[in-house]
């Protein structure tokens, strides 16, 4: 408690009372039908769903992850994120979130529905998405908890029980709890409002921690902290970043983090992440951002605008705080020896060097950091089970007020199993790889086709996911002494033989719901056979020809997502020189892709009007 100075306090219960009071405010409108309280009546408007969605990525247990990351790799770091792979929002804000938001559905087992039809091949995969999706969400959930967790035991302010472990179990259910009230309550519009919010005070707070550490610690300060390497952000073939006689400790977790042949991690993670990208998001926070939008072209925007908003000031708070820790932190680390847990160097820090006033503030902060991504999980949840199998196979009379009182009872359900596995799980690195690797590794083959290969069936996505998901249990387990991302190929290809086998054995789906897709959504892809049989019909459509203008606007946005990244990392780190390339290479980026993909959105292609029925709402 003596870290705790009253206006902390007082900062950290404003907060909370604002938040429950944003979330019982919005619930009169949330309660009104499924779409209300799934999609927030797709009246928000895309630049606070931006902020929203870029609050919602900006959580405590992710953050801790990238702490640990920029002190033991150093600026190499700012590569290890694309694991997720975080320039999937790049894919998104180009085309993907345009596509997206043309089908006009509320969920992306609903979506699965409209790309393939109400026959048995459809129903099999829209189980196995609510499946998919379910898994997904428990995963993030528990990874959210394990985060708190870890961050509650270095800040209890009082004790709620005599045992540590206890104590702190008790304060991640507290905070889980009273997250869990405002996101059930309120649906969509409490998560946007609340999330903007958040998004306030979390930049606030990040730019006051990287100036502070700005006038704490000098360049030759950190210099003497760090290996050689440590502040170089490229790499040949290997990391080739040696701790030893600095923090053995490190050296250690590289190894067994199994990355130190840098370059093939490297390519494996743009490989993968590519492929992943084009799949789509995954049916969760993210892809329900994008159906919530007013229109293709806003849901565009909002994605965009995520990398714009999040990274500088989130990589500012994550250099800071990993630079005081340098600085002022070493001989404690050291002194821990190989019993250091670097996911704690973020509270850590936090607890040592920052002072009152910026302690609730910051405190508030990482609240709303992990309040925002929990809230966004549990919001995606029950859409899936109240919408995709209450509603459609059980009870499809039943009043909206029965639907929203479902969606509660549901939300509660996976928060409880979403806790109770984060209490067996006390890595955040390894719950991290396994979802990013390999459960994503089943979700990419049949989710990339389903966008461009008109023979995708149903059935294939069955096949397809359900070999995914059982690889990714299995493949990991198999190969205990693998880094996780290395397994990606051998998931990825049994999900392939599935898709390919499940869609070639089994018959097409309706030409009718091909058709309605493909003129609604108007992919690039292997679509031929649907224009010359929508010719034949007396329906010319022109095919879209911008892959090469999208991959190309996706490969400059790379490239500037990731000098966003470095621009915040470099002016912590008093690396003028560095900043300034970093500036101009995220301003000629800007400007190709003002040019290329701003000037050139559109909300939708010109359509027949023979086919009105396949106009989007």
């Amino acid at each position: 408690m003596d870290r705790y100075h009253t206006v902390d306090l007082v900062i950290l219960a404003v907060y909370l009372a604002v938040t429950i009071g944003i979330g019982v405010w919005c619930a009169r409108f949330a309660s009104r039908s499924m779409g209300a309280y799934f999609l927030g009546g797709n009246r928000i408007p895309w630049y606070m769903l931006g902020l929203s969605n870029a609050s919602g990525m900006f959580d405590i247990s992710g953050t801790m992850w990238m702490v640990y990351l920029l002190f033991v790799y150093g600026l190499k770091s700012a590569w290890i994120p694309w694991l997720w792979p975080v320039f999937n929002q790049v894919f998104m804000m180009v085309y993907l979130s345009v596509w997206l938001r043309r089908s006009g559905v509320m969920t992306g087992a609903e979506w699965i529905r409209f790309r393939f039809g109400d026959g048995r091949g459809s129903q099999l995969a829209h189980l196995i998405v609510v499946l998919f999706a379910l898994i997904n969400v428990v995963g993030f959930l528990a990874y959210g908890f394990i985060g708190i967790g870890k961050f509650a035991a270095t800040f209890v302010p009082y004790q709620l029980a005599a045992d540590p472990t206890t104590n702190v179990n008790l304060y991640g259910l507290l905070i889980t709890g009273v997250t869990t009230l405002y996101v059930v309550k309120g649906g969509m519009m409490s998560v946007v409002f609340t999330e903007v919010l958040q998004f306030f005070v979390m930049t606030v707070a990040c730019v006051w921690v990287g100036l502070l550490a700005m006038t704490m610690v000098s360049p030759e300060m950190l210099s003497d902290r760090v290996p050689a390497g440590w502040g170089r952000l490229w790499f040949g073939w290997r990391l080739d970043l040696d701790w030893a006689g600095v923090m053995d400790a490190a050296n250690s977790k590289i190894e067994s983090d199994g990355w130190q042949i840098f370059s093939a991690f490297v390519m494996m993670m743009l490989a993968k992440g590519w492929l992943q990208s084009m799949a789509g998001p995954a049916p969760n926070y993210d892809m329900q951002r994008v159906l919530s939008s007013r229109s293709p072209r806003e849901a565009a925007l909002m994605s965009g605008l995520v990398s714009l908003v999040l990274l500088i000031p989130r990589y500012m708070l994550i250099t800071g705080l990993t630079v005081l820790a340098l600085a002022f932190f070493s001989d404690q680390l050291n002194a821990m020896g190989e019993q250091v847990d670097f996911e704690l160097i973020l509270p850590i820090a936090m607890r040592e060097f920052v002072p009152v006033g910026l302690f609730g503030l910051l405190i508030a902060a990482l609240l709303a950091a992990f309040m925002s991504t929990y809230a966004a999980t549990v919001n995606a949840a029950p859409a899936y089970v109240v919408n995709d199998i209450y509603k459609r196979y059980f009870n499809a009379d039943a009043s909206e007020k029965t639907y929203v009182r479902m969606s509660y009872a549901v939300s509660v359900a996976v928060v409880v199993v979403g806790t109770a596995l984060g209490f067996a799980v006390d890595s955040l690195n390894s719950v991290v790889q396994w979802i990013v690797a390999a459960l994503y590794g089943g979700y990419t083959a049949a989710n990339v086709l389903k966008w461009h290969w008109w023979r995708f069936n149903g059935y294939g996505y069955f096949y397809g996911m359900l070999a995914g998901i059982v690889a990714a249990g299995v493949v990991p387990a198999s190969l205990p002494a693998v880094s996780p991302i290395y397994t990606f190929p051998i998931i990825f290809a049994a999900s392939l033989v599935g898709c390919v086998a499940g869609s070639l054995l089994t018959p097409a789906d309706e030409p009718a719901v091909i058709d309605a897709f493909y003129l609604r959504v108007r992919p690039w892809g292997a679509w031929g056979p649907v224009r010359e049989r929508l010719a034949a019909s007396g329906v010319e459509v022109e095919p879209n020809r911008h892959f090469r203008r999208d991959m190309s606007n996706v490969a400059v946005g790379i490239v500037w997502q990731t000098s966003l990244t470095v621009v915040g990392i470099y002016l912590v780190l008093r690396d003028y020189s560095a900043l300034a390339v970093a500036l101009l290479v995220v301003a000629a980026c800007t400007l190709y892709l003002k040019f290329y993909w701003y000037d050139k959105l559109e909300e939708y292609p010109p359509e027949p009007a023979s086919v009105g029925a396949a106009t989007p709402s």
